[in-house]
C-alpha cells in the first residue's frame, strides 16, 4: 500500500459486514448502513504538541477498531475501501 498517514492520522480498511433483518432477510447494498468497524493498516507518527514533543498513537497496525459513523475521509485504493481518520475519530479497539 502506498498510503502513509501523517501526524495523528490512521488508515483503516473498512470491514464489510453483511446486514440482515431480525427475520433473516439480507439487505441489499443500497439499504445497508456504512460499517463503523475496520482494521488498521497504517498509523502516522503521532500528534505534535506545541512544545515540539510528539505523542505516540494508542492504536497500532493490525488492530480492529470502531470509528465514528461520519468521521474521516473515504478513499478507494487498489479496490479496497479505506478510511483516513484522526485518532480522535476512533472510539475503541476490539479485542
Amino acid at each position: 500500500m502506498n498510503l502513509k498517514p501523517l501526524g495523528d492520522k490512521v488508515v483503516v480498511e473498512v470491514i464489510d459486514e453483511p446486514q440482515t433483518t431480525a427475520s433473516g432477510i439480507v439487505l441489499p447494498d443500497s439499504a445497508k448502513e456504512k460499517s463503523q468497524r475496520g482494521t488498521v493498516l497504517a498509523v502516522g507518527s503521532g500528534k505534535l504538541l506545541d512544545s515540539g514533543k510528539r505523542v505516540d498513537l494508542e492504536v497500532k497496525t493490525g488492530d480492529t477498531v470502531v470509528f465514528a459513523k461520519y468521521g474521516g475521509t473515504e478513499v478507494t485504493l487498489d479496490g479496497k475501501e479505506l478510511m483516513i481518520l484522526s485518532e480522535r475519530d476512533i472510539h475503541a479497539v476490539v479485542g
